[in-house]
Order: C-alpha cells, then structure tokens, then sequence
C-alpha cells in the first residue's frame, strides 16, 4: 500500500522552508504535525515534595532551554527572587543566551559549553567547584551523571518537568500510512491512547538507536530508521523511503 498520509509526531515547523513540506509536495502525500507527548511543568507543592530549596543553591545548570522556562516558572510560583549572585552554566551558548528572557545577561555571571554535552562544561564547573550547583532536569533527562561525579562538585538534581502522553481526543482521526517518532516516549504513547493498535500495513520510521529499539521491543515493525550514512536525518530518510517507494510502484 502506497503511503499517501504521514504523522511527525514533533510540533509543526514555524518555517514554510521545512524539508517536509518540500517531501510533501515532492510526492504527493500529505504531512501532518502531531506531538505523541509533552512537557509538563510540576507544580511548586509537587516540588517542594523532592525537599530541594533554591535558595540553598549559588548556581544552576541547563542543558534545556525547557529547564530554563521551568525554573524561573517554580522560582516565580513559589515566591523565590533569585539573586544577581547566581551563576548559570549552560551546555550550549544558544541556550545561555536564552537567559535574556529572564535576566540581564550582561551583568550576570554565565558560562557555557561548545559540545552540547555535559563534559564541555567540565573545565568551568572545575573552576568554580566551590559553588553549590543546582541541576535541572526532566524526568526522562540522558545526560550521563557520571560526568558531574567524577568532577567532584557540589551538585542536587532537581526534577522539574516531565514528559507526559499527549492523548488523542475520541473524535480525532487516526488514518495515516505512516508514522515517525523520535524518543521511546512517542511509542509509549501510541501504546497509551491505541492499546489494540495494529499495525498491519503502517509504516513506522524513527529517529534514534534507542527510539528504533523501543519499537521492536512493543513488537512492532520498523520500515525506516535515521540517522544512517545514507540518512542522516528523518526527512532524509523519509525522502529516500518514498523514492523508493515511488519506483517500485
């Protein structure tokens, strides 16, 4: 059966210059954008249940730009000022120059890294292993705690969000010929709200070593897996799938 109605399971791209769309119109098919899950903020009585207090903190980590919004939220709902003196340390510049939504960036004191993970930051954490750091996280957070271990600081990881199903209403249609997920969640998900799901002649594409492992492990069957030399993306291994598909038939 030939693909004709795609779901990304991901929030629909704010730019008209998206591959997807260009795949869309490339073969015909139609693209829709629906998020399998969500992030969810915990409330400050949730919170204030792990007994972590802010105050007792001099710095916070961020490898999100999503923990940055939930910690200033939490600070706000639990009547928490924080003060000039907090240092930031951020896994990416781009995600330390989200602070400007909530702070005076030039007057604060923030680090980041350049590798987009946890070690980049390891020689400003060595500098400053005297701060009392706070690490924000999710609940479904990869990062590997033994890089902060082994450095020897001071740290808490705090949860303060979570990832959570995005349900499908009784009256939204499911008819699509193929899906795309991107984290294991995404197939907990569709277990969640299609627990008879059958997946007969739907095709399943996904992004990820772990992503394509969980859906083996639901018994399901994986049609195209990125990234790969030949793919290094999802809308390039979408494009190839369905040349691919085009051709044969």
């Amino acid at each position: 059966m030939k693909v004709k109605k795609v779901l990304v399971s991901q929030p629909k791209p704010s730019s008209e210059k998206s591959p997807y769309y260009e795949i869309a119109e490339k073969y015909g098919v139609e693209i829709e954008f629906r998020p399998f899950i969500k992030v969810e903020g915990l409330t400050a009585k949730e919170f204030r249940q792990s007994k972590i207090s802010i105050p007792d903190f001099t710095a916070v980590i961020f490898t999100a730009r999503t923990a940055i919004d939930h910690f200033f939220r939490l600070c706000e709902e639990m009547r928490y000022t924080v003060p000039d003196t907090m240092k930031y340390f951020c896994t990416t510049e781009s995600i330390a120059l989200y602070l400007q939504k909530y702070i005076v960036y030039r007057k604060r004191k923030i680090f980041h890294g350049d590798t987009g993970k946890l070690e980049g930051l390891l020689p400003a954490l060595n500098k400053h292993n005297r701060e009392k750091f706070l690490y924000a996280v999710s609940d479904v957070h990869k990062e590997d705690l033994n890089v902060l271990d082994r450095t020897g600081i001071n740290y808490t990881k705090a949860v303060m969000y979570r990832t959570v199903s995005n349900d499908f209403g009784p009256d939204e249609k499911f008819d699509y010929d193929m899906l795309i997920f991107f984290s294991p969640a995404g197939i907990q998900s569709l277990l969640k709200n299609f627990p008879d799901f059958n997946q007969e002649n739907i095709k399943i594409g996904t992004f990820g070593a772990t992503t394509a492992q969980a859906v083996r492990d639901a018994g399901l069957r994986l049609d195209v897996a990125a990234p790969s030399p030949e793919a290094p993306s999802m809308t390039t291994a979408l494009d190839l799938f369905l040349r691919d598909e085009t051709r044969n038939n």
